[in-house]
């Protein structure tokens, strides 16, 4: 028999709030955290606007010379860890840690150390440069940094898949619990990348929204016809997964079933989806068949929502094609148009969002959709947090290089 798998602990740190009830109130209450970019001068940038986590202070999780020779995505990643095992109430002295591991994926790892320390180089030479500079600036070290944190001697890795990172990372620490490698993990993604170099590559690309720039709030707009591209997000999202007998000999409080995982491959192109959607339809499928539900069980999908025309085409057509008649009585919303796209933190927080929508019956809103697009004709639960019982839930992520991504989450019964 296949163990079950729990998620007891949420740890979010966003654009809308530090912490999971911060960023459940914002998220419920529809609040935009998107603004001007003040991290840097972004005033020659084609875009200018990012959601930014404004008041994250390291010194309130970590410990301040520790905290100087961390790249800010690891500042984010053990925060977010910090706040998950506070939520999750576990003590870490009466646990085993040989059977805790941690999977924490990124996108892009310490891109501002590379920025820094490259600036650094070229004004001042190569004596110049930290020593710290490479164990700062490589993507595993999230994950590193939060094993010897809270000495997690389980089993370790950072996944890098582009945007399905967090999603990835969830679902195979699933799988290490149910392989008997680890009674407890740590998982989910963190990203710190309102840096110049990504903001001004990705609206190279066009694939950042640059014409709301006087309208920030209103630029995250999944699913709506005037989508004009995503918005750049940071944070972490981090979740404790535990084997439900873990769980229920320590008397933790539960959120949902981490019930099913698949991941499936474009094999397309290095930027576009497939228009044709077959395999993101087709991790939809293998999800519902690992975590045995059907297409009409399903309640609520918190969708990857990216704000991108090609992105809301091709995820509305992968849902119709692996959902069928079901599709038109499902939820989906994109938390995506509150807190912009957190890249390879973008599963994890997403994840914490799906836990509480199943936790509270209550759906997020997808904001600012405004315009119907003739093309999109789903339920996308346009500007008001829905309340509904949602004994299902689906989190899907797409990324870059054509990683699909989905875990499915159910409540406990």
């Amino acid at each position: 028999m296949t163990k079950r798998i729990v998620i007891t602990g949420l740890g979010a740190i966003s654009p809308i709030g530090i912490g999971k009830e911060k960023f459940w109130e914002a998220l419920v209450a529809g609040k935009s955290g998107i603004g001007k970019i003040t991290q840097f001068d972004a005033s020659e940038f084609k875009a200018q606007i990012a959601g930014q986590v404004d008041d994250f202070e390291p010194s309130d999780f970590i410990d301040k010379k520790e905290a100087k020779r961390m790249d800010r995505y690891t500042q984010f990643a053990i925060a977010a860890t910090r706040l998950a095992f506070e939520d999750a109430k576990m003590d870490l002295d009466k646990e085993n840690k040989e059977r805790i591991g941690v999977f924490i994926g990124t996108g892009i790892g310490g891109i501002s150390t590379m920025h820094d320390q490259y600036d650094a180089l070229m004004k001042k030479g190569p004596n110049r440069i930290s020593p710290f500079c490479v164990p700062m600036m490589i993507a595993n070290m999230a994950t590193g940094q939060t094993s010897i944190t809270f000495g997690l001697q389980g089993p370790s890795c950072c996944p890098i898949t582009a945007c399905a990172t967090g999603t990835n990372a969830i679902g195979d620490a699933m799988r290490a619990i149910q392989r008997g490698d680890a009674d407890v993990m740590v998982a989910g993604g963190t990203e710190a990348c309102i840096s110049p170099l990504p903001v001004a590559g990705f609206a190279s690309m066009k694939a950042l929204c640059t014409d709301m720039n006087d309208q920030p709030e209103k630029a995250s707009r999944p699913f709506d016809k005037n989508r004009s591209g995503f918005v750049m997000g940071e944070g972490a999202g981090i979740v404790i997964l535990e084997s439900l007998e873990h769980a229920q000999a320590r008397g933790a409080k539960i959120y949902a079933e981490l019930a099913g995982y698949a991941a499936t491959s474009d094999a397309y192109h290095i930027t576009s989806p497939d228009p044709e959607a077959i395999q993101p339809a087709r991790c939809f499928k293998l999800l519902m068949e690992n975590a045995g539900v059907r297409p009409d069980e399903v309640d609520y999908i918190n969708a990857h929502g990216t704000s991108t025309q090609l992105n809301e085409k091709t995820e509305t057509t992968a849902i119709k094609k692996a959902f069928g008649d079901a599709a038109y009585k499902l939820c989906i919303s994109s938390t995506k148009s509150m807190i912009g796209h957190l890249l390879g933190a973008a599963g994890g927080i997403e994840c914490i969002a799906t836990a509480l929508t199943v936790d509270n019956d209550l759906i997020p809103a997808t904001i600012n959709l405004n315009t119907p697009d003739e093309e999109l004709n789903l339920d996308y639960v346009p500007n008001v947090a829905r309340q509904k019982v949602v004994n299902v839930a689906i989190s899907d992520s797409l990324g870059f290089g054509g990683h699909n991504a989905a875990i499915l989450l159910r409540k406990m019964k």
